[in-house]
C-alpha cells in the first residue's frame, strides 16, 4: 500500500500547509510547472518524489525531470505528464500513446483546474490536481491524496488550501 500526494503547478511556491500533507504521504508526485527547484529539493528531503517538468520550467528542471514519467506503483500503471488534456480532448502528442498503451492512471497538470474523471473509452482514471502554487487565476490551491493498494486506487481526497 502506498499513500500518494499528487500536486502540480507550484510555480516556485512551497509552504508549511503543503509540507503538512507531504509528511502524510509515502510518495509525492508532481505534475509539472515546478518553477524553482528549491520546491522539489524541499519535497525530496522529506519524501520520495516522482515529477515531470512543465512548460514554465527551465533547463535545470528539464535536465532533472522527464517530460513523461511512466511507472508502476503497486500494480497500477501510471503516466504523469504536464500537458495531457482531458478525456475526449487529449493533447494530440499523447493521444496516440494513450490509444496504443493506456495506463490505468493518467495524470496531468497545466490547466490549474482540479478534475478527476474516468475515461471509459481508454479504460483509465484521469487526474489533474489543479494548482497548489500562488501564481495563476485559481482562487483555491488544491492537491489530491489517495492510496494505491495492489491494483486499486482508493480513498481519494481533495485538499483545498486558502490562497
Amino acid at each position: 500500500m502506498k499513500k500518494i500526494l499528487l500536486l502540480s503547478d507550484t510555480h516556485s511556491y512551497i509552504d508549511d500547509a503543503m509540507i503538512k500533507h507531504i509528511n502524510w504521504a509515502d510518495e509525492v508526485w508532481h505534475a509539472g510547472d515546478i518553477g524553482d527547484l528549491r520546491v522539489t529539493d524541499t519535497i525530496k528531503a522529506i519524501k520520495p518524489l516522482r515529477a515531470v517538468y512543465g512548460n514554465i520550467d527551465n533547463k535545470e528542471a528539464r535536465m532533472e525531470f522527464p517530460l513523461h514519467n511512466r511507472f508502476l506503483c503497486e500494480e497500477v500503471a501510471v503516466w504523469i505528464t504536464h500537458i495531457g488534456g482531458y478525456p475526449g480532448r487529449y493533447n494530440p502528442s499523447v493521444l496516440k500513446e494513450l490509444q496504443m498503451n493506456p495506463p490505468k492512471l493518467f495524470i496531468c497538470g497545466h490547466s490549474h483546474i482540479l478534475k478527476v474523471q474516468f475515461d471509459s473509452k481508454h479504460n483509465l482514471l484521469h487526474m489533474n490536481p489543479g494548482a497548489v502554487g500562488t501564481h495563476g487565476f485559481h482562487t483555491v490551491r488544491t492537491m489530491l491524496r489517495f492510496v494505491i493498494e495492489k491494483e486499486a486506487i482508493k480513498n481519494l481526497e481533495i485538499i483545498e488550501i486558502k490562497r
